[in-house]
């Protein structure tokens, strides 16, 4: 399996011109000399959006991209369906473990947001999406949506209540993003994708899914280190209630929550995957009152 290059190639900012896929291959951005995505079954690096596909959409920071399969490179038309393999599977993997796609744009694209002439590279997008469809051909594609690092959507306008006028309504989803580092992913692996608090393994159609929770937060004020004794694998729901506070970890090892204070079982350890105990006291100050602390 090829080592993945995931965000920036020191060199090439975004904003990287190249005149031709020789150039980019070369520079290491998006290293196939043919094909759209680099990726395999461990996860995509990068794409190229250059109007290959009739079903591709291309808004700026935003773009819904068509996996590889099923075209006729001559006519630029879906001919046959496309199945989760190869590069599609990857940036499905790369939505599940969170790790960012470079996206390169050729002349042949959108020319809103395409060069004029050869390729460019875009900057890192992170797939949010994906999902199976029938495309205009009427073959089934693979469909995957990839927003922008750097974007972010404004708050939307308070909503107006106007008598007489039925209360307009906007949409907004807030996504909790995942961290991912290789040490992160090198624990998930560890435990074969499954939760140390409950045991459950999820499976998806990209593969297995778990998610990786520092014990003590990065970044400040906590400033926990980015290392595999700070690394739990958990599922999402265990995660979530982690990262809150809503259970925490005692000094013997037992998961317990908060608010009844108690046992809900052993954390799952194992030998080659040693954990930093200081880590999980200064969870529990953070978040347990000293009444409940061990």
């Amino acid at each position: 399996m090829p080592k993945r290059t995931y965000g920036e190639i020191p060199g090439f900012p975004p904003g990287s011109t190249f005149a031709n896929r020789t150039e980019l291959a070369k520079s290491q951005v998006h290293r196939p000399n043919q094909g759209g995505i680099c990726g395999g079954a461990d996860g995509a690096e990068s794409i190229v959006v250059s109007g290959g596909y009739v079903d591709d959409e291309d808004y700026g920071d935003e773009i819904v991209y068509t996996g590889q399969g099923g075209n006729d490179p001559s006519t630029k038309r879906q001919i046959a369906d496309q199945k989760l393999i190869l590069g599609n599977l990857g940036l499905a993997r790369s939505q599940l473990d969170g790790n960012p796609v470079r996206v390169i744009r050729g002349a042949g694209g959108d020319p809103k947001h395409s060069p004029t002439t050869g390729l460019r590279y875009d900057g890192l997008f992170r797939v949010v999406d994906h999902w199976t469809a029938t495309g205009i051909d009427g073959f089934k594609i693979w469909r995957y949506r990839l927003v922008a690092l750097e974007s972010a959507d404004p708050p939307p306008d308070p909503i107006q209540s106007d008598p007489g006028k039925p209360v307009s309504r906007v949409e907004t989803t807030i996504q909790r993003l995942v961290r991912s580092t290789a040490k992160a992913v090198g624990v998930k692996r560890l435990h074969d994708y499954t939760c140390q608090i409950c045991g459950v393994r999820l499976i998806t159609p990209a593969g297995a899914y778990a998610e990786a929770a520092h014990i003590r937060p990065l970044g400040k004020p906590h400033n926990g280190p980015d290392d595999a004794d700070n690394i739990l694998c958990l599922c999402p729901n265990h995660h979530l209630l982690f990262d809150t506070g809503a259970i925490y970890i005692d000094s013997s090892g037992q998961v317990r929550e908060i608010g009844s204070n108690s046992a809900l079982g052993d954390l799952r350890v194992t030998s080659s995957h040693p954990l930093n105990w200081a880590q999980f006291e200064y969870h529990r100050k953070h978040h347990v009152s000293d009444e409940k602390t061990d």
